[in-house]
């Protein structure tokens, strides 16, 4: 009786994932730094391949944790509170590139990027930008149709218990994140510009390269939030893995109506 649990915390046993972490973070960024020098990628992929490792088996414990019921009330507000925290650092990791774009657009640089340019012009001379209202703006319109699914998957659950719209739902938002992707793809193999040798085309490939990444990671997320739901683990009461991808999915969303109007419409 002196080791019975009385309160409403999860006291989680040792885990060997946060130091494999800490390694594999370390390799991969070693080996990043070997790869720019010249040595080749390898030690790179080894320090990601385990990285990734890591993630799967150490999300694979958390939601075992909640199948087992030791994810109580106390424990889901922590995890919603870790996840709101991440989603903050997010932003300002998004917000750099933001200040840099609008840095040099409205205090455009020399070629040298030491001084104010002379009459100096945004974009710089001879980058001939996107069209705003071709592809990118059907990419908006992708994106948002794609939160707009992964909403109407967490109504389904949440408000109605309906399992059938949740997994359609999700497989909808899932395929639209894909086309969005591929539609990115698209559109950098007909850039006009590079990313290399200029500032614009530097902020631009960093902002909405991130972003894209973002949205693989998040398609991923709701593949994985999909899966879940075909095996039943999501119910109305208990679904804090897929309510923290829902978010995740939105901030997405968010982040690219902010780029759309800032780097597409004004940057151009």
């Amino acid at each position: 009786m002196a080791h019975a649990k009385n309160h409403d915390y999860h006291i989680l046993p040792p885990s060997i994932w946060p130091f494999l972490g800490a390694v594999g973070a370390f390799v991969m960024l070693f080996g990043s730094v070997l790869w720019m020098k010249g040595s080749g990628p390898w030690l790179g992929l080894i320090g990601l391949a385990l990285v990734l490792y890591v993630m799967f088996a150490w999300w694979s414990d958390v939601i075992r944790e909640s199948q087992v019921g030791d994810h109580t009330p106390v424990v889901v507000i922590g995890l919603r509170y870790g996840f709101i925290m991440f989603i903050m650092s997010e932003i300002m990791f998004f917000a750099a590139w933001f200040w840099s774009f609008f840095k040099h657009a409205i205090y455009p640089m020399d070629p040298t990027g030491l001084s104010p340019a002379v009459d100096g012009v945004w974009p710089p001379a001879g980058i001939e930008t996107f069209d705003p209202w071709h592809l990118p703006l059907i990419n908006t319109l992708i994106l948002l149709c794609s939160g707009a699914a992964a909403t109407w998957a967490h109504h389904a659950l949440v408000h109605e218990n309906n399992r059938k719209d949740l997994v359609n739902g999700l497989i909808l938002a899932i395929a639209l994140g894909a086309v969005f992707t591929v539609f990115q793809i698209y559109e950098y193999s007909h850039a006009a510009f590079g990313f290399a040798g200029n500032i614009y085309g530097a902020n631009f490939f960093m902002a909405t390269g991130f972003h894209g990444f973002h949205v693989l990671i998040g398609t991923i997320f709701l593949t994985v939030c999909l899966i879940r739901a075909l095996k039943g683990h999501f119910t109305p009461e208990k679904h804090v893995g897929f309510e923290a991808a829902a978010w995740y999915w939105h901030f997405v969303d968010v982040v690219w109506l902010f780029l759309f109007a800032a780097v597409y419409v004004w940057g151009q």
